[in-house]
């Protein structure tokens, strides 16, 4: 399941995605009520993404934050993959953090292996193809 930590980073990045194009940085507290995020939480979470490279910060009185590329260059799996880490259900399957299941007796032959191996490649296919912009559009039609 999505913790709460990755719903909260994708409304931040979401609500900032709506705002309009070259407009001055979100204060974080703007943030935190336009996407109804904790703001105790959303520190650390905006901290992780900037450094991820997805979010540019200014500091002061008129500073704030944006989103660091097109938001049509930023999909949803990039945004969970930083907070939350691979997406596969286990780790036999990650591309990014393999190991193997301590209590499998063949990975070649398993096939709680082989259809975790397709879920996690709907799920990369499904969120890595998902924008922000495809998100935040309005006529975004369920699948």
């Amino acid at each position: 399941m999505l913790t709460q930590r990755s719903r909260y980073a994708l409304r931040a990045m979401l609500f900032l995605a709506e705002q309009p194009a070259g407009c001055a940085p979100v204060a974080m507290t703007r943030i935190a009520a336009g996407a109804t995020v904790p703001r105790k939480f959303l520190e650390l979470i905006l901290a992780d993404l900037r450094e991820a490279g997805f979010l540019l910060s200014t500091r002061g009185k008129m500073g704030g934050y944006r989103l660091a590329k097109p938001s049509h260059l930023i999909s949803m799996g990039e945004i969970i993959r930083v907070i939350e880490g691979p997406l596969a259900l286990v780790p036999c399957v990650s591309r990014t953090a393999y190991r193997r299941c301590l209590d499998c007796k063949s990975e070649a032959d398993c096939a709680i292996r082989v259809a975790m191996m397709r879920v996690r490649d709907e799920t990369a296919r499904i969120l890595d193809g998902t924008s922000l912009a495809d998100a935040t559009a309005s006529d975004l039609v369920a699948a």
